[in-house]
């Protein structure tokens, strides 16, 4: 490790950050002259993922599964080994079961949990305190529109975004005392590998018709919104969640039919 340069880098984690999202927000951070931990639970995509930085000293892949707390133990102590520090932790790992709720077994329910709102939990207990060491930094997590409103299919996953949420705030009001920041993005449909396996042409004509903004969103403005809230231009920003979803939150019932006929506004 290269204390000196190590001191005066700063330093991000991101769970599930070997594809999608997560390694969007990776990209982020390298760009802006972080040096990055991805953690992941799948290592075959996670060495995929680390050859395409072609050996670059400033990020390191890290196989792990959040929902075991001496796994994220065991990685906090390989970056701090690498990196000497964390500045920026990213709770983005996690899975999705989509199931009737009477046709969600309780081990479905559990899995969800365990990753999405435990993972959180056991990684902001682990790289936190390294965050209030330092004197202050910034936790983002990544829940999502299901936290925030309900739909069907999503009786585990949404519940567990939208306890996300308010773990988020149990974070922010303890420790923003000690000058770390914790904030929640609640992401619309995203145009990820994923989303384009499991969306259909017709549920994505829905989403279009219900997003104000006719559209998906991008990894990277995902990755734009997360970058921004652990800099220092976010340094008063605490507690919040941001809904990055092209208005969908904001559409209540949406009815589509109405917004497409009531034409566009004019001056005057």
């Amino acid at each position: 490790m290269n204390t000196a340069h190590s001191q005066k880098t700063r330093v991000a984690v991101v769970t599930g950050g070997a594809r999608g999202i997560g390694l969007a927000i990776g990209k982020w951070f390298l760009d802006h002259g972080y040096q990055v931990a991805l953690l992941d639970i799948d290592q075959k995509t996670l060495n995929a993922t680390m050859q395409t930085f072609g050996g670059s000293p400033n990020v390191i892949g890290v196989h792990c599964d959040v929902s075991k707390p001496h796994e994220v133990q065991s990685a906090s102590q390989k970056i701090i080994q690498v990196f000497g520090h964390v500045n920026a932790l990213v709770n983005n790992a996690g899975v999705a079961i989509f199931k009737p709720v009477f046709e969600t077994s309780f081990e479905e329910w559990r899995t969800v949990l365990n990753t999405n709102l435990d993972g959180a939990f056991i990684c902001t207990q682990t790289f936190g305190p390294l965050m209030v060491e330092r004197g202050g930094g910034a936790i983002v997590n990544i829940a999502s529109i299901s936290g925030l409103r309900a739909s069907t299919l999503r009786v585990a996953y949404g519940t567990s975004k939208a306890a996300l949420i308010q773990l988020t705030k149990q974070y922010a009001v303890e420790l923003g005392s000690f000058n770390v920041r914790v904030n929640v993005i609640a992401p619309g449909p995203v145009d990820t590998e994923m989303a384009k396996l499991v969306h259909s042409v017709a549920i994505r004509s829905d989403y279009y018709d219900t997003i104000p903004l006719g559209r998906y969103g991008t990894p990277e403005e995902m990755a734009n919104t997360v970058g921004f809230l652990c800099s220092d231009e976010a340094a008063f920003i605490n507690g919040q969640v941001l809904a990055v979803d092209g208005g969908f939150e904001a559409t209540g019932v949406g009815l589509p039919t109405l917004r497409r006929n009531s034409g566009a506004p004019t001056a005057g």
